[in-house]
């Protein structure tokens, strides 16, 4: 049964960085799975300084921007599983839901997270998924922003929920809010109540 560690935190808090040292930490077969698609030059930029920072280091890079339990499947036989990051991952899929007239509402998102999830479970390796609080400032001005703050607020739950492990990382310090104790199999939260 995999372990698995969530990463939160906002902009340029660290995370990334945090969630690369913490699997390679891990001996064995590294796997890398990238959400965000190369849209305008700093996209590019960031993406192309993330690569050169997994280079020379054991990692191999899947690309999926939507089939995220696919992606986990193909990974199944790695000791670590980067995914980076579920923000874009919900980006992506309201994205597709608007271009096949669709909604994407926050009971479909619970459902897929927790369909993800399972998926990540299930295989023998440590699985790390990093994702952004956005719903720490300004209410956003528009119902689009308001809507997909919503949405990965909803997915961050099920996630946070479903981790043995939460880090928040704050100003580039993680800040270690839920583990699993090995013994009693109880987390954190469970245990100060």
């Amino acid at each position: 049964m995999g372990r698995i560690c969530l990463v939160t935190g906002g902009a340029r808090s660290g995370k990334s960085s945090f969630a690369q040292e913490m699997a390679e930490a891990i001996k064995g077969t590294r796997i890398f799975i990238a959400t965000c698609p190369i849209l305008d030059k700093d996209l590019e930029a960031r993406i192309k300084a993330h690569r050169a920072s997994r280079e020379g280091k054991g990692w191999r890079t899947i690309e999926e921007f939507i089939n995220l339990k696919g992606a986990i499947r193909q990974a199944k036989d790695a000791h670590v599983v980067l995914v980076d990051c579920l923000t874009l991952w919900i980006n992506n899929l309201l994205h597709q839901a608007g271009e096949q007239n669709s909604l994407l509402d926050e009971d479909k998102v619970q459902q897929i997270s927790r369909e993800v999830l399972e998926v990540a479970r299930s295989i023998q390796g440590t699985v790390i998924f990093v994702t952004n609080e956005v719903g720490m400032g300004i209410v956003p001005e528009n119902q689009w922003a308001r809507h997909y703050r919503d949405l990965l607020g909803r997915c961050n739950q099920v996630f946070a929920e479903g981790a043995d492990e939460v880090v928040l990382m704050v100003s580039a310090i993680p800040v270690r809010i839920k583990e699993i104790d090995p013994r009693s199999g109880q987390s954190s939260q469970e245990m100060r109540r």
